[in-house]
Formats: structure tokens, sequence, C-alpha cells
């Protein structure tokens, strides 16, 4: 079984450095951007001996392959071993065993907010836009910033779930289900990508270019233009981590301004993605739900699944038509538990259908009655319904 890792500085908070990132998958002692001695040393937290991981994965946190010519080439990009990146390899942090582990120390009061990814990343800008004092928290995937709010290591998660550009992040929407956390609040991030490159190196130069799936995606058109080979990683900051410690000149990345500062490289082009108006909407997550009240806009999210019947979609939005509340997201995922649905019709036969789940987003607060009355009468014709959130929409970044 895989372990989930978080990574945490219990030395000092990590709020000045650094649709969806994805984290490396090694342990690495984050002190670069060439100023060794400014940043926390990191510590490995194994989420999996505190909490059992009790899901299967889905499709969507299987790995891309690669888009690359040769086997060579994927050699080239993997071999990240430390060229002067780091002084002593001694100091890079070892994963901590189930009798080292304890949660950080906290610093007064400061919030602490976990992300998915590596300093640098999207998540982490997000985090600092939402809480501009907080202690960022990175963390190898999705799950483990979920289980790092549950386990009380940290105050909040900030976690991408849709994006303008490449649409819903359905593994998000999967685990607001498998997980009792609330959402109270919502981040929107202007999204500008920017090509990186060792320092002195030209774009001319680049063969290869390393990112996210999405990232790489959303700057098609620029990538075509130099021909290069398109190498697919975990994360944006991560790949741009793996530049700065191959020292390989003909590989170029692209991620945020931010990540570039952090590991000393250059930025060859800004905003190069195809799409100009590139948002990712992000949520915020914690422990225990808001108090809605009625003094401001609020936006409500619930998950539900319908009884059997025709017409039961058009019966359950009805009950928010009919009460003039505003649907802003409606999202369909298939249930994994009982993915088919076996209708018998005497006349027809036995037919097999997909059971579905759907998110919605309404403006409305559980506070107001029209909203209280709404799922009063929607659960006539569901056979789960759940409240994931309600929160100030006035309060959203």
């Amino acid at each position: 079984m895989a372990a989930s890792h978080i990574w945490v500085s219990p030395l000092r908070p990590h709020s000045n450095v650094g649709v969806s990132d994805l984290g490396l998958r090694r342990c690495v002692d984050l002190r670069c951007n060439w100023d060794l001695e400014r940043l926390p040393r990191w510590e490995c937290y194994c989420l999996s001996v505190l909490a059992q991981r009790a899901i299967t994965p889905v499709e969507d946190e299987k790995p891309l392959i690669p888009r690359v010519e040769t086997s060579e080439a994927i050699d080239q990009v993997q071999n990240t071993q430390s060229r002067g990146f780091h002084k002593d390899l001694n100091l890079l942090p070892k994963p901590l065993s189930a009798t080292d582990l304890f949660p950080s120390p906290r610093n007064g009061a400061k919030v602490r907010v976990a992300y998915q990814g590596m300093p640098g990343a999207y998540g982490e800008a997000a985090a600092l836009k939402a809480y501009p004092k907080c202690e960022t928290v990175p963390c190898e995937e999705f799950e483990a910033a979920f289980k790092a709010v549950e386990l009380w290591l940290v105050d909040k998660a900030v976690l991408p779930i849709e994006s303008s550009v490449g649409g819903s992040i359905h593994r998000n929407y999967d685990l607001l289900l498998r997980h009792r956390l609330h959402i109270v609040g919502e981040v929107q991030m202007i999204v500008n990508h920017c090509l990186l490159g060792l320092p002195g190196v030209q774009k001319e130069e680049l063969k290869r270019v390393l990112s996210h799936p999405q990232a790489l995606e959303q700057c098609d058109m620029i990538l075509t233009k130099l021909g290069v080979v398109r190498v697919s990683t975990d994360d944006t900051a991560g790949a741009a981590l793996m530049v700065a410690a191959s020292g390989e000149r003909d590989s170029g990345v692209i991620a945020s301004d931010r990540a570039a500062d952090i590991y000393g490289l250059n930025i060859l082009l800004e905003k190069i993605q195809d799409d100009d108006d590139n948002i990712t909407r992000f949520l915020i997550l914690a422990r225990e739900p808001i108090i809605p009240g009625t003094d401001r806009p609020h936006k409500t999210s619930i998950v539900f699944t319908l009884e059997e019947g025709p017409g039961m979609l058009f019966k359950a939005l009805a009950v928010f038509a009919s009460r003039d509340i505003n649907l802003t997201k409606i999202e369909s995922r298939p249930q994994r538990k009982r993915p088919l649905r076996v209708v018998d019709d005497s006349n027809k036969g036995s037919a097999r259908y997909f059971d579905y789940l759907f998110y919605i987003d309404f403006e409305a607060s559980m506070a107001e009655p029209r909203a209280q009355h709404a799922l009063a009468h929607l659960q006539e014709f569901a056979s789960f319904l759940r409240v994931l959130g309600c929160y100030a929409t006035d309060s959203a970044v």
C-alpha cells in the first residue's frame, strides 16, 4: 500500500516561498533558489500510518505516459540526481517512521494551510491569496491534503475544483464524498504560465519541456512552434525543481513566475497559455462548517443521488427553479460502489444504466427558508443527500 506524504516545517512558517498540480513522489530538501540558509528544512509526514487508505485509485490519478520520442529522452529527464544543487546529500530529509510521527509545533494562532504540489505551485499561490499570512504546507497528493486537515496537522486545505480551460477536477469531487470535510470558501486564481530555463539558456536551445499535463495542453501553440518534446510530470513546480537540479540546459519547464524565483530559473517567455482567460477555482476545506447567515450572499454545495423513474432529474432541478434559486454548477459522477443500476420492465425486459452522483452549487444560504424547503422537497426524489458546505460568496477571493 502506497503511503501518502505531507511536507511540513517544524522550524518556522513557510509563508514566503512558492488545475491542478500533482506533487513529486520524492523527498527533497527545498533549500534552493541558491540561498540555502533562508528556507526551512521540511520533514516528511507519512499519513498512512495514522489512517489506512481505504479507497481505490480512480482513473484521474493515473499518471499520463510522457510524450517523448525515445526512451533515451525519458532517461535524460528523469536523471535528476543533484549536481551541485545540494551541498550535502546527507541533509536530505528522511521519511519519519510511525514512532517518529508527531504534529509539527504551532506558531501561535497562525493558520496552517495545506495545498497539493511543491512550493511555487499554483495551489500555494491560491492558499496565500486566501490567507496572506498563513503557513503553507505542501502535500504530495490531493488526498494527503484532505487527511492533513482531518488529522489536525493543518487547519485548512486549498484545492482546485475546476478550470475554465481544463474543466472539472474529478479526483477532488470524488474525495469530497469520501472525506468528512466542509467547504468554507473559494479562491479564483488567474493562471499565467511561463516558460522557464536555466540561467543563460535561450528558448531556441530547448529540446524538451517538462510540466503537468494540463499545463502542457494549455500551452500547445507555443510548444508546437518551438518544436520541443513534451514530458509530463506530476507538478509544475516539481518540474521546475527537476530542471534546476538536473542542470540540463536543453530542458525547459512550464510553471509560474514564483517557481522561477524559488528554483533559480530564468523566465524565457511569459503568459504563454493559448487562452488569456485561464482561471482556476479552488475550494477552501475545513473540519468544521461555517454557520450560515442571511445578511450576506451565500453559496451552498450539495451532492445527491436520485431514485429510479422518468423525469427524476427534471423534478430534482425544479425544486430550485420553483423557489427562484440560481444554480451555478452542476456536475455528475458515476457511483463507484454501485456503478450500474438494473431496471426491469415487464414489456421491454431489463436494462442496465450508470448510476450517478450529482454535485450542485446554488446561490442561497442554508439559513434561508427557501433553501431549507428546497432540500426538504429534494429528499422526496433523492436516495442520498449531503450538504458539502455553505459559505458567504462576498468573502471569496
